[in-house]
């Protein structure tokens, strides 16, 4: 898959009838219209952490007292509650690959709104370990990427970032023990190098949470010489109450 060029699917292409994973009614793809309306809507987000903010300004106050963040940019297309969860946990968990291409589009919708995004040279999945793989048998943040650099006609590829220890869950962790779990988790194969050095990389993954893991891997590419790194995720998880 070493990065070439995936030739675009149409985005308006017919589907297949099938039951909306959501209300479980009949549809023309994974998630029916009235559901998209509904669960899918539009929020105003802090561009550098996708946590929601009230209309106005264009980062939160935490990001605006974090000098130096690697990452440049975050779009979330939702956040992480019902029924996003539930079909994240089925796609990443249960082999439910049929809802790849509905939560990739969701995503690809949420990119396509930010018209103000530096355009990306090049998507790649936060990647798994080894470990993680074998475990789960496919990378979701791939079969995420991999769609929406189709549909974008930019170059995807699963082998730029490696990550190079399994760091094992992060839930129950605090902030400090997530940054310190994660530190080295990640290398950019020296092959494939050049096509990061100099260009605007955009990372895929299904969820942020604490944002720990994009930033490790996103430091990673900053240090192989990335000009930019951007983070695309289909859900957000809300600040704490």
């Amino acid at each position: 898959m070493g990065g070439q060029y995936i030739e675009p699917m149409p985005l308006s292409m017919p589907h297949l009838p099938s039951l909306c994973a959501v209300c479980r009614r009949w549809s023309a793809g994974g998630l029916c219209g009235d559901c998209l309306q509904r669960f899918a809507d539009v929020a105003v987000r802090c561009v550098q952490c996708a946590l929601r903010l009230p209309a106005g300004p264009l980062r939160c106050g935490a990001c605006l007292r974090r000098a130096g963040a690697p990452l440049d940019r975050m779009v979330a297309a939702v956040d992480y509650g019902f029924p996003w969860d539930g079909l994240i946990t089925g796609f990443k968990f249960h082999q439910r690959l049929d809802l790849a291409a509905s939560l990739a589009r969701v995503l690809h919708g949420a990119v396509r709104r930010h018209a103000e995004l530096p355009a990306a040279d090049l998507v790649l999945p936060v990647p798994l370990s080894r470990e993680r793989l074998r475990e789960r048998g496919f990378n979701q943040a791939w079969e995420l990427a991999r769609r929406i650099a189709r549909w974008q006609r930019i170059k995807a590829s699963p082998d730029v970032l490696l990550r190079i220890r399994d760091t094992g869950h992060q839930l129950g962790l605090n902030e400090s023990q997530r940054v310190h779990n994660l530190r080295g988790a990640f290398l950019v194969d020296p092959r494939h190098a050049p096509r990061v050095r100099g260009h605007c990389v955009a990372l895929v993954d299904d969820v942020a949470t604490s944002g720990a893991t994009a930033d490790e891997a996103a430091r990673t590419l900053r240090q192989a010489g990335a000009a930019q790194v951007q983070l695309w995720v289909v859900a957000r998880t809300p600040a704490p109450a």
